[in-house]
């Protein structure tokens, strides 16, 4: 069986969701990828998972090392890549377990190393990144989700907060004075890295809360736990429905 073009990156719990064919353990030149690569199916086809996090999960967002999961992904044939995101909900409209694919991003983080053109050694690219999510990784995560009848939004600006903590409701009102509809923590360099090594890379998002002062509930933790594994059969279900 030749080795998949599709890749899922995602929560480690996702794994367990798949039946998993094969495991490479690599090493890049940026170092180890968070956790072996599996080979799972989706449906009928096959497609590489990695859980950004490790497994277990324990690597906060400021030390996934991006650099390393997009190369490996890129070494293994991944042309593709589906991000699974848990998001905070800045936009009142976007309630918890809502399913959003963004279209655009902004990155606020810091200290993280944004490129592969880190060195003299390395080629210096200035990638385009005007639409920072491909319009392909898009269309196909729309069209699963129309085909299985799963309500999405197919628009929505990120954040990119440095976590592992929340926001502040401060930032939160900055972050939506700037147009950001979603907050998360781990979109950028994860979508820049794909683009230097031209892969389709699109993101869907699940809101597991409301951001800080959108509720005038406080965050509940274990509250975020449950709408994600609510959501979660929503999630496979358009993964299952996408085509190669």
């Amino acid at each position: 069986m030749a080795d998949p073009r599709l890749a899922i990156i995602g929560g480690t719990g996702a794994l367990d969701l798949f039946e998993v064919l094969d495991q490479r353990t690599l090493m890049t030149e940026f170092g180890p990828p968070s956790a072996p690569l599996s080979r799972v199916m989706l449906g009928n086809q096959p497609a590489w998972f990695l859980p950004r996090h490790g497994q277990p999960h324990s690597i906060p967002p400021h030390r996934v090392n991006y650099q390393a999961n997009i190369q490996a992904l890129h070494d293994l044939g991944a042309r593709q890549v589906v991000a699974i995101n848990a998001v905070g909900g800045i936009d009142p409209a976007l309630a918890p377990g809502a399913l959003v694919v963004p279209d655009q991003l902004i990155d606020y983080t810091w200290g993280r190393c944004h490129t592969f053109s880190d060195d003299a050694e390395s080629a210096l690219e200035h990638v385009e990144f005007g639409q920072p999510f491909s319009a392909n990784a898009r269309a196909a995560i729309v069209d699963a989700a129309a085909r299985c009848a799963v309500p999405i939004v197919d628009h929505g600006c990120y954040a990119v907060t440095q976590g592992p903590r929340l926001e502040t409701e401060a930032e939160i009102r900055r972050l939506a004075a700037d147009g950001c509809s979603l907050v998360g923590m781990t979109a950028m360099p994860e979508a820049a890295l794909a683009r230097e090594r031209t892969i389709d890379y699109g993101m869907l998002c699940v809101v597991a809360n409301p951001a800080a002062g959108v509720s005038a509930e406080p965050i509940s933790i274990e509250e975020i736990h449950a709408v994600l594994e609510r959501a979660m059969s929503k999630v496979v279900q358009i993964l299952l429905a996408l085509e190669a």
